[in-house]
C-alpha cells in the first residue's frame, strides 16, 4: 500500500470514530457476509497453494537449492509483505470485500515482473547473472524493502500522532522525509529493479526502469499537486530542500 492509500484508510477509520454509535452500526458488515467474504478469500488462497504445489513438484525446488539468492530475495519479499500488513492493517477496521478485491489489481505489475525476469532468462538470455551482479540485485531488493518499510512506519506514527486528516497525508520532514520527499516510492522501485538484476535480465530491467519512471513519476506529479494545494509555501519549502527519489539526482 503507498502512502496515500495508507493514509485515506485511516481517515477514513477516524471518520467513522467520530460518528455516534448508532450511525456506526449499519455500516459494519452482518456476520454471514465476512463469513462468506473469508472463506472466499481461504479458497483463493488454497488455490494459489495448490498451483505452488504443483510448480514445486516439477523442480522449482532443485532451482532454488541452486540459486540462493532468488531464494533470498523471495524470503525478503515475504517478510515485507507480512510486515507492511502488520503495520497497515487496524484491529478495528472495517473490511470491504469488493474494495480488496479490486486493488488486487495493483499488484498485477509486480506478478509480470516476477513472471517475466525467469521468462528471459530461459526463453532469451540463457544465462545466468554473474554472481556479483546478482549479489546487487540482492542488496537493491533488501534496501528497498526497508526503506518502504521505513517510510510506512513514519506515515504510521504520523497518522497515530493525529497529523493525518482527511484531506490528506500529513507533511512530515524528519526521518527518511529529511532527505526524499517520496522514500516509499523510491524503495519500492529500488526493490523491483533488484529482480531482473538477479535473473541477469536486462530486457525486464530496461522496461521496469522506463515503465517505472512513468508510472512512479506520474503519481509523484499527482500527490505534491496536491500537497501544494493543501500546504502551499510550506511545501513549495520542503521542495526546495529535498529531492523527489534520490538524493542529489532527482
Amino acid at each position: 500500500m503507498d502512502e496515500n492509500g495508507h493514509l485515506q484508510h485511516a481517515a477514513d477509520a477516524n471518520a467513522i470514530e467520530a460518528r455516534p454509535a448508532e450511525q456506526v452500526a449499519p455500516a459494519i458488515e452482518p456476520a454471514r457476509e465476512r463469513v462468506l467474504g473469508a472463506q472466499a478469500v481461504e479458497l483463493a488462497t488454497f488455490a494459489v497453494a495448490i498451483i505452488g504445489a504443483l510448480a514445486l513438484g516439477l523442480g522449482i525446488t532443485d532451482y532454488l537449492g541452486d540459486h540462493l539468492e532468488v531464494l533470498a530475495y523471495l524470503a525478503a519479499y515475504a517478510g515485507f509483505r507480512v510486515a507492511q500488513m502488520l503495520i497497515t492493517t487496524r484491529p478495528d477496521a472495517i473490511v470491504d470485500l469488493v474494495k480488496a478485491c479490486s486493488g488486487s489489481l495493483s499488484e498485477l505489475p509486480t506478478l509480470l515482473l516476477f513472471a517475466a525476469a525467469p521468462f528471459e532468462r530461459t526463453y532469451a538470455a540463457g544465462g545466468e547473472a554473474p554472481i556479483w551482479i546478482a549479489a546487487i540485485g540482492l542488496l537493491m531488493g533488501l534496501s528497498g524493502f526497508w526503506l518502504t518499510l521505513g517510510a510506512q512506519i513514519q506515515i504510521d506514527r504520523a497518522t497515530e500522532s493525529g497529523q493525518a486528516s482527511i484531506e490528506g497525508p500529513p507533511l512530515i520532514r524528519t526521518g527518511l522525509f529529511r532527505y526524499i520527499r517520496h522514500p516509499s516510492y523510491a524503495g519500492q522501485w529500488l526493490a523491483w529493479m533488484g529482480w531482473p538484476l538477479i535473473y541477469s535480465a536486462p530486457i525486464t530491467a530496461a522496461v521496469m526502469l522506463v515503465g517505472g519512471a512513468l508510472v512512479v513519476g506520474r503519481q509523484i506529479r499527482e500527490e505534491e499537486t496536491r500537497m501544494l494545494e493543501r500546504f502551499g509555501e510550506e511545501y513549495t519549502s520542503y521542495m526546495r530542500e529535498t529531492d523527489r527519489l534520490i538524493p542529489g539526482l532527482w
